[in-house]
């Protein structure tokens, strides 16, 4: 029988220390989680509840992070959700859904990444469920349920914007 791990006493770089025997490495810890701002709009209820068909959705997500005087880093997941038909708006919700990380063991230059992929991957399946549970109470069955949301290519082309950004503007 082989052991995955070998005892504490065959390497002694490998003891357990403050961390719990946590493995050190680059990451992060969410101190907390939270609600910052909700709102949920059902204008034209009762008559939205019985609409035929689907309606469009029009969804923005943005994400925000900062860095605080505590040495934590407070990161925002804001989204928001248009549902309409022709004839009228059907609901409109707005989250910003927000953590507080610690980082650790993370290079300057993964900060940003971290901060703006990571934890808002982190973030999103609590996010999803508040909207998922506001317009269900708004007596929308099924409850609207946000798609996965590829946080590394927002990021991607966000950099990319600002990369061609500079360069679009020096030009008359």
């Amino acid at each position: 029988m082989t052991d995955a791990v070998p005892p504490a006493d065959a390497n002694p770089a490998a003891t357990p220390d403050a961390t719990g025997g946590q493995p050190q490495g680059p990451g992060f810890r969410i101190v907390a989680q939270y609600v910052k701002d909700l709102s949920f709009e059902n204008p034209k209820a009762p008559d939205s509840l019985r609409i035929d068909g689907k309606p469009g959705i029009d969804m923005g997500v943005e994400m925000n992070a900062a860095g605080r005087q505590d040495g934590l880093f407070e990161v925002e997941l804001r989204l928001s959700i248009k549902a309409s038909t022709e004839a009228m708006a059907v609901f409109h919700v707005e989250l910003v859904y927000g953590g507080l990380f610690a980082l650790q063991g993370v290079s300057e230059q993964d900060i940003e990444p971290m901060l703006l992929i990571e934890c808002p991957r982190y973030l999103f399946p609590f996010a999803r469920e508040i909207i998922a549970r506001a317009t269900s109470d708004g007596g929308f069955y099924p409850p609207f349920m946000l798609d996965p949301i590829d946080f590394a290519a927002i990021y991607v082309a966000r950099q990319q914007q600002i990369a061609r950004g500079p360069a679009e503007t020096g030009q008359a």
